[in-house]
């Protein structure tokens, strides 16, 4: 079997095909519309893995909030800059980045935990918190499973997944002193032949007041 790629990896060869196949997921418009509802005027927006920039960076953006969108992979920081200059896009790993404490007013994460092992998961979940304002939003999105390390195909290639169960991944974004305001599930069929359907979760949490 070939080396399953890493993230960067990955995502530096689906590039744009991803924002073709995947479009604009019920789930991902939905935590972005609550987003929107909650926020304040011009409040500064952390998008983890924020891939093409789009719906994510560019709805938020439009709508007239400072957003900042972290990326490994280095083509697809490239597409956002392109297609959303409104942002501010920067190449990095999370687990490697920083922020002072009470930077952001909402967080977003869809689906960059898939590819972290779980330890590092519930450490950057402990760093939202930190990093979240007094009463801040966050919303995460996810393919939730109980899987840790194991093998699948995506866009053709192989890679190493690592999910939680949805009762799980809820106690940890708890344990890392969110308050879990709600969970929303349903199931997305990717526009391309031959993709199985999977199931979508949505948690929206705050840091206490």
């Amino acid at each position: 079997m070939d080396r399953p790629a890493t993230a960067a990896e990955l995502f530096d060869a689906i590039g744009s095909a991803y924002e073709d196949v995947f479009g604009r997921a019920p789930v991902v418009d939905r935590a972005v519309r609550q987003l929107l509802d909650g926020l304040p005027p011009s409040s500064r927006v952390l998008d983890l893995g924020s891939g093409t920039g789009r719906p994510v960076a560019e709805d938020l953006s439009a709508a007239g909030h400072r957003v900042t969108g972290l990326d490994v992979s280095p083509v697809m920081i490239d597409l956002a800059r392109e297609q959303v200059p409104a942002a501010t896009f920067v190449h990095a790993d999370v687990r490697d980045w920083t922020s002072p404490p009470g930077s952001w007013e909402a967080v977003c994460a869809f689906f960059p935990f898939l590819q972290m092992p779980r330890r590092d998961t519930e450490a950057v979940l402990a760093d939202i918190a930190r990093w979240l304002v007094p009463g801040g939003l966050f919303a995460l999105v996810t393919v939730p499973r109980d899987a840790e390390d194991a093998h699948a195909e995506f866009f053709g290639r192989t890679f190493r997944v690592t999910s939680f169960a949805p009762d799980d991944l809820v106690r940890r974004v708890e344990a890392a002193g969110m308050e879990v305001t709600g969970t929303h599930s349903e199931v997305f069929t990717a526009d391309e032949p031959g993709t199985p359907p999977e199931e979508h979760l949505l948690i929206t949490a705050r840091r206490p007041v």
